[in-house]
């Protein structure tokens, strides 16, 4: 594409139309685009558009999709084609710093993500003027410009605070510290002189605060990882100065909006952020000044008002106080009981209220309400900071705190009681308040692991929380409902097995609440109960447990789904893949009415699949209809099929790209079902299978290679009869598959159920170049993962043909080649081969090559049989060779570029192992004795003699141990 007016022109047109609502203008305009996005100078248009386009809405396109394009383009992957060309790579990075810096902020913004993207991956190496460039910009003056530098410093540095150590990460950090930690501070020091001389003027004060917030935030980035001896030199000047910002009021800086937190606020959340992280991390070297901010933070902290804006930074003022309380030399700034008493009173209780604000997100905002109530992204919340303050308190504290809390716990519960309707925010509270005490340690997956001993759980169960839950009305008090569900959710280890059994009914009824929280928490607690661990690996709730409700639970739960604000509902749909996998045959009577529902649901989100949670749970429930059924029916899979392929026909026409791979799963899980031929519906999508633009998304190719497996498992022979002009194709999808290190394995599952099922004579022609496609790998990048495999495909191919007709193609592409595949290949690395069938395979592999090979006895290849039989006794009794080379340590890791799909594995559509070898050979030991037996006894003495000149004499014992076990000798 050329930079000229008519490609702009073009772009404008097409980046419009990706904004219409309709979907039948919007869709082709996005396919447009990404069809040219591989396009050289591509890249360059959309910063053009941007930087010239007199209509703002496409400036904010353009950036906005050239953000996404480096994204998803920007990463070099290895195998694959590099998708910007070079000198479209040289001409971003030398123009998008200035042109970040004077765009508009909304422009700003998205240009500054693209350079921490690029930065990510180019910054220092292939990037070094990048920093230089940035730090010139400080002497400008502008405070734009300063901003867009400290906004994109902040985006590129903010990885250091979750990256693990390593040396590469020290270089580049020690980099960055020395080219800008020292202007960063002078920054600093210059934006408090101008906030004192501008201390009158309300929009210079806000430009120099916002600077002010993103240098606190490089501040805590670039000391996250250890304490940088440049910043412990100049503690002095950030500290008083961090110390004198958390206690400044400027009333021009205070906002009347009581949600939004202003730029003041903001600063200090920052600030205290700062302060626990060297309280926590440096406390030796912030001694000194932590008094001044403990104080500073409680004044902080009693003065701040219950209002929204406020959350941020009055969590965060209680974190940092939680940070400090459990570190043991702190411990005597907290002894006093009066201290105690003051933090429970002006600081935990008021911070554990429920407050207007979240009644209205529980009622309006549910979802975010749920996120934040279980699954813990509450980070920034009062209660969830009040919480940990008073765990932390609890570590060296327990009894006091019990103590006192116990009070306020009773008479908010008094309180509760004199008038219900209006009182239930103290009990509310109460509940709050006891589950903070008592739950010391906690896992998503388990509940409370460890509890406050000072609290007794079942008593205030049976006694405040059951009553509520057995209340007439299921939508009376959703609040107290829901924190009643939620307690058991989280003490569900410390609460006896019969009190769960008497909850299971209660939260089957919940499943009816009309408040969205109310029900999603009733199925959320059933699916976790569901997966608890009994005695003997077992669950702790039998199927027999639950067979009294069994209709009650299915018919609620899919109903919850009809309720309004739920029909993609995660929590829902995991409660019912985790009922029929508890159930088991008992939901065999509802399966035609629960296909239906479930199919009608596949059917409207795939319109527009916008939940990933729930649509793999979705398909997870699928299969276990469908396993559960026909496991006690096998020939109900037909009735599957019928009530299924209209919805996964039109999902493969429409290329829901999401929804793809599941499909392939599912139908892999249905064709393995089949026990004799393959149904015709299956074979007219046979040649569909093989198209590449399928194999180009990473995602598909797991799912796609089992199907094809499931195919030629079930349907060699109709493939060789009906459909030989497709068997290039599937070679072709192997050779694709073969050339790329992160899915050469899928490419030799593939290869192994062609050589294992299809018709030797359908093959005969292609097998040469197959072991030529291989050693090209082998020569091209060999890999210890493309070696296990290989081993395993050349010993299953000497089972299936025999071992001559392994050594004669060996020895066809190149002679003596076999000699040297056994001493180079086989020899040294069995040892690496890994998992049960492959090693069988492997092992039944060689004793073939060893017995019933007749070059391996009478040529220049005899010199390796005893080596070879010595290389098999190792993978028989040695630890399997795990060692893997340095630098391909990362390869199979699936780095699934940008937006694809990535592949998710249905856990309950799962293959089961198939093992080639079963029906042939049962021990591989025995079987290499009777082999052995069978080999001495045609050639008398040849055997014996080769054993006692050059095998070890460990391996000799072994051997031994074989040929008796086997009841044989050699002659």
């Amino acid at each position: 594409m050329e930079l000229s007016d008519a490609n702009l022109q073009t772009l404008t047109e097409y980046l419009k139309k990706t904004l219409d609502p309709d979907p039948a203008i919007r869709r082709p305009a996005e396919k447009f685009l990404e069809s040219v996005e591989g396009s050289q100078n591509y890249p360059l248009l959309l910063l053009t558009l941007l930087e010239k386009s007199q209509e703002n809405v496409i400036k904010v396109c353009a950036s906005v999709t050239f953000k996404n394009y480096i994204k998803r383009n920007w990463r070099i992957v290895e195998d694959e084609p590099n998708k910007i060309c070079e000198s479209d790579r040289i001409a971003i990075k030398a123009n998008i710093v200035p042109l970040m810096l004077s765009s508009p902020e909304q422009i700003q913004k998205q240009l500054s993500d693209a350079i921490s993207i690029i930065g990510r991956e180019d910054f220092p190496q292939k990037w070094p003027d990048l920093l230089t460039e940035m730090v010139n910009r400080f002497q400008s003056g502008d405070f734009h410009v300063i901003n867009g530098v400290l906004r994109t410093a902040h985006s590129l540095f903010k990885r250091y605070r979750h990256e693990f150590k390593s040396n590469e990460l020290w270089t580049e950090i020690k980099l960055v510290l020395d080219a800008f930690a020292l202007p960063l501070t002078n920054l600093f020091k210059a934006t408090i002189e101008l906030c004192s001389t501008h201390a009158n003027d309300a929009s210079a004060l806000k430009v120099l605060f916002s600077s002010l917030i993103l240098i606190a935030k490089l501040f805590y980035s670039l000391n996250f990882q250890d304490l940088p001896e440049f910043f412990e030199d100049n503690m002095e000047t950030w500290m008083t100065n961090f110390h004198s910002l958390l206690t400044l009021d400027n009333k021009l800086l205070q906002t009347d909006d009581e949600e939004e937190a202003g730029l003041l606020e903001l600063l200090k959340s920052q600030i205290c952020d700062n302060a626990a992280l060297y309280a926590q991390k440096y406390d030796e070297e912030f001694q000194p000044y932590l008094p001044r901010f403990v104080t500073a933070i409680w004044n902080l902290l009693v003065t701040t008002g219950q209002e929204v804006k406020y959350d941020l930074l009055v969590s965060n003022a209680i974190q940092f106080l939680a940070s400090v309380c459990e570190r043991p030399h702190y411990k005597h700034l907290f002894e006093d009981q009066n201290t105690l008493t003051s933090i429970c009173e002006k600081v935990i209780v008021p911070n554990m209220e429920f407050r207007a604000a979240d009644e209205e997100a529980f009622e309006d905002n549910s979802e975010e309400y749920i996120r934040r109530d279980l699954e813990g992204s509450d980070i920034d919340t009062r209660r969830r900071a009040a919480c940990d303050l008073v765990r932390g308190l609890c570590k060296f504290f327990e009894g006091p705190v019990t103590g006192i809390f116990s009070g306020y716990v009773n008479s908010m519960l008094q309180e509760y009681a004199k008038n219900p309707s209006v009182n239930w925010k103290h009990k509310d509270a109460a509940i709050y308040l006891v589950t903070s005490l008592a739950s010391k340690a906690q896992t998503q997956k388990h509940g409370i692991t460890q509890a406050n001993e000072l609290v007794n759980l079942t008593e205030f169960f049976v006694n405040h929380i059951q009553p509520d839950l057995k209340s007439a009305s299921v939508n009376e008090f959703p609040v107290l409902k829901a924190d009643g569900i939620k307690y058991i959710m989280i003490f569900r280890n410390q609460v006896p097995k019969e009190q769960l059994l008497v909850s299971v009914p209660l939260l089957i009824n919940h499943l009816q609440a009309e408040s969205i929280v109310v029900h999603t928490y009733a199925a959320h607690a059933l699916e976790r109960l569901f997966t608890m661990r009994g005695t003997n690996n077992t669950t702790l709730i039998t199927a027999a447990e639950m067979a009294p409700f069994v209709e009650v639970l299915l018919t609620n739960l899919f109903k919850a789904l009809t309720l309004p604000g739920s029909s993609e509902n995660e929590y829902i749909m995991k409660a019912i893949m985790r009922s029929f996998s508890l159930l088991q045959e008992s939901i065999i009577p509802y399966i035609p009415s629960v296909i239906t529902q479930l199919t009608q649901k596949l059917l409207a989100v795939s319109k527009n699949p916008s939940k990933p949670h729930f649509n793999h749970y979705m398909f997870e429930s699928i299969c276990l209809s469908i396993r559960i059924t026909c496991k006690a029916n096998p020939d109900a899979v037909g009735s599957f099929e019928e009530a299924l392929f209209m919805v996964f026909t039109e999902i493969l026409q429409n290329d829901v790209q999401e929804f793809i791979p599941y499909v392939f799963q599912v139908m892999s899980l249905l064709l393995e079902m089949h026990k004799n031929e393959i149904p015709s519906s299956y074979m007219a999508l046979f040649p569909h299978l093989l198209q590449p633009v399928l194999w180009e998304r990473t995602g598909n190719i797991p799912p796609l290679v089992r199907l094809l497996q499931a195919y030629l498992e079930r349907g060699a022979n109709t493939i060789a009869s009906a459909a030989a002009d497709k068997i290039p194709g599937l070679l072709g999808v192997f050779q694709k598959l073969i050339a790329s290190k992160a899915n050469d394995h899928q490419g030799f599952y593939l290869l192994n159920s062609i050589i294992e099922h299809m018709p030797p004579e359908s093959v005969d022609q292609y097998r040469k170049q197959i072991f030529i496609l291989l050693f090209q790998r082998l020569q091209n990048s060999k890999t210890t993962k493309f070696i296990k495999s290989f081993l395993v495909f050349i010993n299953l191919y000497g089972i299936k043909y025999g071992a001559l007709a392994l050594q004669e193609i060996f020895d066809s592409i190149q002679p003596k080649m076999f000699g040297m595949v056994l001493e180079k290949i086989i020899i040294p690395e069995i040892q690496k081969v890994s998992g049960q069938v492959e090693k069988k395979i492997c092992a039944v592999g060689i004793t073939k090559i060893l017995t019933e090979c007749p070059p391996m006895m009478d040529t220049e290849y005899t010199k390796l049989w005893t080596p070879l039989l010595q290389a098999l006794i190792g993978l028989f009794e040695l630890p399997e060779d795990d060692t893997i080379p340095d630098e391909e340590h990362f390869i199979d890791i699936e780095d699934t570029p940008g937006y694809q799909t990535a592949f998710s594995q249905l856990a309950f559509a799962g293959k089961k192992e198939h093992d080639p070898v079963g029906q042939m050979v049962n021990n591989p030991r025995i079987h290499l004795a009777q082999s052995l037996h069978k080999l001495s006894t045609a050639c008398p003495g040849r055997v014996p003699s080769m054993l006692s000149t050059s095998l070890n004499a460990e391996a000799l014992q072994y051997l031994q141990g074989y040929l008796q076990a086997a009841s044989v000798t050699l002659l």
